[in-house]
């Protein structure tokens, strides 16, 4: 895909003007540009929803990051573990303290549920961040708001990558099967809950305490690994307005996902460096953290956390990739989600003594 420049953003604003004449009044596009990018002291993730649960999880520590198991508050009502991600993001700078939610799992009833079990207030929390536009990572997100809404902000803002995150998805059934609706998320949905969306196809700071990739460069050696596949339409405000990043030939047409707005979500902590939270990497986590580094100026990474989708990858492939991130230097990396067994293992082997591991409910603490 070419890289975005001012000609796309002249395309942009065209095709957003007509889409808020169609009713996207709750649509704002980040403005482009060099953003400032904030220090935070501390940083808690909450792992609300993960593929798995451990309930003899151990705590563990490395290079100054912490994780610790997150117990249920009913000993007969066991957290919920889905294929999907939701992450609470606690970042404090001063005595500025902040609440994010990043991505909502496969279910309304996994996210809730935990969020209550976990003793979570829902109240608190500032803004909501999606990742990208796979159903296991915004599935949850309208039940969370039909359960919550009314105690949250009143401007309330969701911020996604781009217009590709609200594209219609597919999945096939085999090798060459059917094509089965994977979901679309839907922002008329959004609208009718009072939530604002704001398109972070260019770097966005958030909260003045977090700041989002944009667009990310594909410029390494990976390469997006078999997942969905995309409709590109618009019809009666669903879908996704392709028509400012994408040639007219495209419209309608359904092929395989590239992910073009995928986006990370990353923090600058005090004397440590970047945090660079992936939920799922199609666009490679090691594209998605040189991406961090650019946009920040930074380059001390300190943390590369989440979804990497290397559970699928070949093993000649997975080692290619696991040497790239070496070379970045992190102190420590977590992964999650859809990064695989397989490549915590070979992470283990690169990297030992860098990898720390999570259970659906942990909580990881940067900044201790």
């Amino acid at each position: 895909m070419p890289n975005f420049n001012r000609r796309d953003a002249l395309k942009m604003s065209a095709g957003f003007a007509a889409a808020t004449a169609g009713g996207f009044s709750c649509i704002e596009l980040a403005k482009a540009g060099p953003i400032q990018v904030p220090v935070i002291d501390k940083l808690s993730v909450r792992v609300l929803v993960d593929n798995t649960t451990d309930i003899f999880f151990k705590p563990q520590e490395i290079s100054g990051v912490k994780t610790e198991p997150g117990r249920s508050a009913n000993s007969l009502r066991p957290l919920h573990s889905e294929f999907g991600l939701a992450l609470l993001l606690e970042p404090q700078r001063g005595d500025q303290k902040s609440a994010f939610l990043l991505d909502y799992g496969w279910t309304p009833e996994a996210i809730n549920g935990n969020m209550e079990l976990l003793k979570i207030d829902p109240s608190k929390i500032d803004a909501l961040i999606v990742s990208h536009g796979h159903f296991d990572h915004w599935g949850g997100l309208m039940g969370f708001l039909d359960k919550h809404r009314k105690s949250m902000p009143a401007d309330l803002t969701l911020y996604a990558g781009g217009e590709d995150n609200f594209c219609q998805r597919y999945v096939r059934a085999g090798q060459g099967g059917d094509l089965s609706d994977f979901g679309m998320l839907d922002r008329r949905d959004l609208l009718k809950r009072d939530v604002k969306v704001m398109l972070c196809e260019t770097p966005t700071v958030i909260g003045d305490v977090a700041f989002t990739t944009g667009k990310i460069k594909r410029n390494s050696i990976e390469k997006v690994l078999p997942n969905s596949l995309v409709e590109f339409k618009l019809k009666d405000g669903a879908g996704c307005n392709w028509s400012h990043y994408l040639p007219a030939e495209m419209e309608g047409k359904i092929v395989p996902d590239e992910h073009i707005h995928e986006h990370a979500t990353c923090f600058n902590l005090k004397g440590k460096g970047l945090i660079v939270i992936s939920s799922c990497g199609h666009v490679g986590i090691v594209n998605t953290v040189r991406q961090a580094m650019e946009v920040s100026g930074i380059e001390k990474v300190h943390a590369i956390v989440g979804g990497f989708h290397l559970g699928p990858a070949r093993p000649d492939y997975l080692t290619q990739v696991v040497a790239e991130i070496g070379k970045l230097n992190p102190d420590v990396v977590i992964p999650m989600h859809c990064s695989g067994l397989n490549f915590t293992h070979e992470a283990e082997r690169q990297m030992p003594g860098k990898v720390l591991t999570t259970t659906t409910g942990a909580r990881i603490t940067f900044g201790i």
